[in-house]
């Protein structure tokens, strides 16, 4: 199921998200773990489309709703959308737990937001804040957003990723155990270096079975994961740009990328909702691929493989 048709059928209507930023970092970033950041990972943490994070949450949210609005229909007015409050970078629940829960709750206490999506990673998500999400979701709809992007813990230690494939399993079962209700999307990414074709569709395999595992005893409704899988970006603010510039490593080709979503596709359960099949790459610091510029040929692209 597309993810358009999964929203319509949760709220009955089509929904937005508004991409927010709540002043984290991740612990591989920071020394708790490591230097650096994941080597694909931008300066920003993949929140190049987030607001400003010296605007309060609901300035952000204000502000980012007002763009939307226009893109979606030319008009300025707010209260004809609703939206989820997305916190999309670094890693989202990282930090004073008390400061965070304070500012979902901010983001829940506005007029036009009708739900929240919280991006984070296997290994950063307390009892607090699985509490916390717990409580809410039966009260709103609630999705995490994990970053796992690749299921080879080698592979995970040579992106100094700083976490693998058993962090992911362990906080799965935590959530759906506390909180069936959570919306989980899994994030992957295609094309990390020295990953065979074998190797990324074993990730994808890996997380259908470990999402199926950890729903198959709850409500019809509730048995629902989602997906997102995108090509690997190589951007000018990474740290693989350097080995990229100097030939050490490649990108996948736009044939080579949509075969392997085809296989995908076909390994996963009914109950997958298909969130993305291609990312958003920043464009003004975007290396590699080229291809990933061109969004009516990917959408095309996307179009045809979806069932």
């Amino acid at each position: 199921m597309k993810v358009s048709d999964f929203y319509k059928s949760i709220f009955g209507f089509k929904v937005y998200k508004v991409s927010l930023d709540a002043g984290c970092t991740c612990p591989n970033r920071d020394g708790t773990k490591g230097r650096g950041g994941c080597l694909f990972c931008s300066r920003a943490g993949s929140g190049e489309f987030a607001s400003d994070k010296k605007l309060s949450i609901t300035e952000q949210l204000n502000s980012g709703i007002q763009k939307v609005v226009k893109k979606a229909s030319g008009r300025s007015g707010k209260n004809e959308h609703k939206f989820i409050a997305y916190f999309q970078n670094f890693t989202s629940t990282y930090g004073d737990q008390t400061i965070l829960i304070q500012k979902y709750r901010e983001s829940l206490s506005h007029p036009n937001v009708t739900g929240i999506s919280i991006a984070t990673r296997p290994d950063c998500l307390s009892d607090k804040i699985i509490e916390f999400i717990s409580d809410i979701s039966n009260q709103t709809f609630v999705q995490i957003e994990l970053g796992l992007q690749t299921a080879n813990p080698e592979t995970s230690k040579q992106m100094n990723i700083q976490y693998d494939y058993r962090d992911y399993e362990e906080v799965v079962s935590r959530i759906k155990t506390a909180a069936p209700k959570v919306h989980l999307v899994t994030h992957l990414i295609f094309g990390l270096p020295g990953e065979s074709a074998s190797d990324m569709l074993k990730s994808v395999q890996f997380v259908n079975l470990i999402n199926t595992q950890a729903c198959r005893n709850l409500s019809e409704r509730d048995k629902f994961f989602g997906i997102k899988i995108t090509e690997l970006f190589i951007v000018s603010d990474a740290p693989l740009i350097e080995s990229y510039r100097e030939g050490k490593i490649k990108v996948l080709e736009i044939d080579e990328y949509f075969n392997l979503v085809k296989q995908a596709l076909k390994m996963l359960d009914k109950t997958c909702i298909i969130h993305r099949l291609t990312g958003d790459p920043p464009l003004k610091t975007l290396v590699a691929p080229e291809w990933s510029r061109d969004k009516k040929r990917l959408l095309s692209r996307v179009n045809s493989i979806l069932p």
